[in-house]
């Protein structure tokens, strides 16, 4: 009878703890709304046949459904990098985690400390890129992973930050087969409206095997040398010339981003458009 009578304190402690331990969990409505929208669209998966992907125009019995046994989920090909331009790694969680307002989101945020927050499954789509062009992809968001780095966009990046930002990637790239060259920043894929990531060791990151750089010996360009059609071929878009040329310089060079493509500029831009072709 001793036993039981010890027990219940215990038993006690313990109810109370739990309790505790969700009680502080601040994010746990979120994630419960992270739930729900998720099986929401895990039921629209399940439809057999889909829900309005009816071909148009057809008539009924001209078209029909069967299941194919081969296929699987969407998996991303690019991973873009941005900063917070925040406070904290609290303050972009808080921003992530509001309905209606911004609506903005990203696989990953990475703080000063080096601690990681997966915040939105990797085969979904986060809105953290919102309109840009990479190439001839003009939905990024579709096909990449973002990670936000906490940063008010002014600062040094802490070590811990960018050896957590590495471990990041190269899992990523492991996982999803993601190409060397698909590594790239938010100014990249838009370079009219955005700035981000700021004075990044774009330099470092590509030696560890994650984006291009260009080589140590350089090459004087022919006389026919095309900088516009160099820097699409890179992935830039240039419907706006000089915007391209900034956000390229803000990858590339970034000692000086004014938008004039100098000699030594087009010696690094020769070298890369050669590695993209």
């Amino acid at each position: 009878m001793k036993t039981q009578y010890t027990l219940v304190p215990v038993l006690l402690v313990i109810s109370l703890l739990l309790v505790s331990s969700c009680s502080t969990n601040k994010y746990a409505a979120t994630n419960k709304i992270y739930k729900t929208q998720a099986k929401g669209f895990a039921k629209i998966i399940e439809m057999a046949p889909p829900l309005s992907q009816e071909v148009d125009s057809f008539a009924v019995d001209s078209q029909t459904w069967v299941g194919s046994i081969n296929f699987g989920i969407r998996k991303p090909n690019f991973v873009v990098l941005h900063h917070t331009a925040q406070k904290s790694t609290d303050h972009t969680i808080r921003t992530f985690t509001v309905k209606g307002q911004s609506e903005v989101s990203a696989h990953y945020v990475v703080g000063r400390d080096g601690k990681v927050v997966h915040m939105v499954n990797d085969y979904l789509r986060a809105h953290h890129a919102g309109i840009g062009k990479w190439g001839n992809d003009t939905d990024i968001n579709s096909s990449s992973i973002g990670i936000e780095i906490d940063n008010d966009g002014l600062e040094p990046y802490s070590p811990a930050q960018i050896q957590s930002v590495l471990k990041v990637l190269a899992t990523l790239k492991k996982h999803y087969k993601i190409p060397t060259a698909n590594f790239i920043g938010h100014s990249d894929i838009a370079p009219n409206r955005k700035l981000d990531p700021h004075d990044f060791p774009w330099k470092l990151f590509a030696e560890k095997g994650f984006g291009l750089w260009y080589d140590d010996l350089l090459n004087t360009p022919p006389e026919d040398f095309d900088a516009k059609v160099a820097l699409r071929v890179v992935g830039y878009d240039v419907s706006n010339l000089s915007a391209a040329i900034v956000a390229f310089k803000r990858h590339f060079v970034q000692t000086d981003i004014t938008p004039i493509l100098t000699p030594a500029d087009k010696l690094i831009l020769f070298n890369l458009y050669k590695k993209y072709l």
